[in-house]
């Protein structure tokens, strides 16, 4: 099988059922955004992290599959694999199981530290674009987006955000914070 189909040559793409959009549409802005932050999961995952955070990324992972083919056809995955309430309370059960400092952060914290803490800081920053791709999606009348969906991902990026001072603990890895002049 070959893995080129030239019929999106001239800047349109196929979705399942036929659809043909523009390349740089919003649907298909927000799905490549999905598909952006899969992809730097895996990288995430490729380093050395603890195994709960990995098994967490892993689940993310396929739920963040299924959010791209929700997207990409919204009508033939209607209710299949649209993030719902109880996959937003998993993320914060999720966020809830990792401790978030000895101290309440007053400050802003740099992204680094490890490799793996870095790359999610960029996750991090990936999930809040995607995030902005969908609420552009979901503000056109014709582009309908699950109500749940913005809720996910904005607590994803908040997961995210734990997970990676979590590697950095992990690894006796002290943070940097910034502090204004």
């Amino acid at each position: 099988m070959r893995i080129y189909t030239r019929t999106g040559d001239r800047g349109e793409t196929g979705l399942p059922g036929g659809l043909r959009l523009w390349k740089d549409s919003p649907r298909i802005e927000a799905c490549g955004a999905v598909d952006e932050l899969n992809c730097l999961l895996g990288l995430a995952r490729a380093e050395q992290l603890p195994g709960p955070i990995d098994e967490i990324l892993a689940r993310v992972q396929r739920e963040l599959f299924g959010i791209g083919a929700q997207l990409a056809s919204p009508a033939a995955g209607e209710g299949k694999h649209t993030p719902g309430p109880e996959l937003v309370q998993q993320l914060e059960a999720d966020i809830d199981r990792f401790p978030q400092g000895r101290e309440p952060l007053t400050r802003f914290v740099l992204p680094g530290g490890t490799r793996a803490a870095a790359v999610l800081h960029l996750a991090r920053a990936v999930c809040r674009r995607c995030e902005r791709r969908v609420v552009r999606l979901s503000g056109q009348a014709d582009e309908p987006v699950p109500a749940d969906l913005l809720a996910y991902l904005n607590r994803l990026a908040d997961l995210l955000f734990v997970l990676a001072r979590a590697a950095n603990a992990a690894a006796s890895q002290p943070e940097e914070f910034w502090d204004r002049e």
